[in-house]
C-alpha cells in the first residue's frame, strides 16, 4: 500500500482533483523537493531530492504522478528522457502562461546526448505548470524541449533557451509530436535578441530529427510566442522539409509578437522552404501576428480568420 499525504486522492466538493482541476489518476503519486531531505518520495513530507529519482520509480502505463516543489529550480545533469507512457509532470498548479515557478533547468553539460532539458518520447504523458529552461552551449544542445511523444499535452508551460541565438535551427522546441496539445503555453523569449541572418525559431518542425518522429495533427491553443528580433529572417515557427507536417498542425487563439526593442521586422511569422505536400499548418480563432510582417501563404499555411490581412501591418486579425 502507498503512503502518501492524500491516501485516497485529492478531492475538491467530492471531485476527486489534484491540484489546478487535473484529473485524479489511480497511479503513485511522487513528490519532489531539491530542498528536500532525500526520502522516499511518498509524500511531501519525505520528497525524492531529483527528478530522476522519481521518474525512476514511476512505471509504465500506470498513470503515476511525479509533483514538483516550486519553492526552488530542479535543475538536471543530464537531459530527462521521458519514454514510459502515461506519466503526470504536475508542477505551478496556478494557470501561469509564463514564469512557472516549478523550473526544470540545465547549464553547461559535455555529452553529445543532452539535445534539450527534457525529450519526451512516450505515450499519454502530460506536462502542467512546468518551465523548460536551457542555458547548455553544447553543440548538440540546441533546444529546450524535444517533443517526439504520442498524444502527450503541456498544459501552463514555459519553454525557454537563452543560448544559441545565433544558432539558425536551434529553438525552444523541437516539434516531432504526433497528436500533441500545448494549451496557454509561451514559447521563446522578448530579452535576448537573435543576432544575424539566421532563423532561430520558437518551434522547429525537421521531422525525424528524432528517429521515426514527425509532426502530426498538433494544436498550438492559446498560446504566445516571443522574438526579440535581430533580422528580417527571424521567425517563429519554421519548417525545411516538404514533410515536416503530417495532416494538420493547428494554431488557435494564438499571438506571434515581436518586442518593440527589435531591430528588425521579420518578413514571417511561420514559414519554411518548401511547400507542405503531407499536410498543412491551419490558423484559426484570433490567430494574429504584432510587430511582424505577415505569416507565409507560400508554404502549405492556411487562414480561416475572418479578418487577415497576408502582408503588412502589426495588429492582430481577430475572428
Amino acid at each position: 500500500m502507498k503512503t502518501t499525504n492524500f491516501p485516497n486522492g485529492m478531492t475538491s466538493q467530492g471531485m476527486p482533483v489534484v491540484g489546478g482541476g487535473m484529473p485524479f489518476t489511480f497511479g503513485t503519486y511522487y513528490y519532489v523537493n531539491p530542498n528536500g531531505n532525500g526520502g522516499n518520495g511518498l509524500s511531501a513530507d519525505s520528497p525524492f531530492s531529483t527528478i530522476a529519482e522519481a521518474y525512476a520509480a514511476c512505471v509504465s502505463n500506470k498513470d503515476d504522478v511525479i509533483v514538483l516543489s516550486t519553492n526552488s529550480a530542479h535543475a538536471v545533469t543530464a537531459m530527462l528522457d521521458v519514454s514510459k507512457n502515461r506519466v503526470h509532470f504536475v508542477g505551478d498548479q496556478f494557470g501561469r502562461a509564463f514564469g512557472q515557478r516549478a523550473r526544470i533547468t540545465m547549464g553547461i553539460t559535455t555529452v553529445a546526448t543532452d539535445i534539450a532539458v527534457m525529450k519526451n518520447t512516450g505515450v499519454g504523458n502530460t506536462f502542467t505548470g512546468i518551465k523548460f529552461d536551457s542555458s547548455n552551449t553544447k553543440d548538440e544542445s540546441l533546444y529546450a524541449v524535444a517533443e517526439g511523444g504520442e498524444y502527450a499535452v503541456y498544459n501552463s508551460c514555459e519553454f525557454y533557451k537563452s543560448t544559441d541565438l545565433d544558432e539558425s535551427l536551434a529553438a525552444e522546441l523541437l516539434h516531432n509530436g504526433d497528436s500533441t496539445t500545448y494549451r496557454n503555453c509561451t514559447f521563446g523569449s522578448n530579452v535576448g535578441v537573435i543576432a544575424g541572418a539566421i532563423i532561430r525559431p520558437c518551434v522547429l518542425l525537421t521531422r525525424e530529427t528524432l528517429t521515426g518522429k514527425v509532426s502530426r495533427d498538433g494544436l498550438f491553443d492559446n498560446c504566445r510566442f516571443w522574438r526579440f528580433a535581430g533580422n528580417t529572417a527571424n521567425a517563429f515557427i519554421w519548417s525545411t522539409l516538404a514533410t515536416d507536417v503530417e495532416r494538420c498542425l493547428e494554431v488557435r487563439d494564438c499571438i506571434f509578437n515581436v518586442t518593440a526593442k527589435s531591430t528588425a521586422v521579420p518578413a514571417v511569422a511561420i514559414g519554411g522552404v518548401s511547400a507542405f505536400t503531407s499536410g498543412e499548418i491551419l490558423l484559426t480563432g484570433s490567430t494574429g501576428e504584432n510587430g511582424c510582417t505577415a505569416f507565409a501563404t507560400q508554404t502549405g499555411i492556411f487562414s480561416m480568420l475572418s479578418d487577415f490581412a497576408a502582408t503588412g501591418g502589426s495588429g492582430v486579425q481577430s475572428s
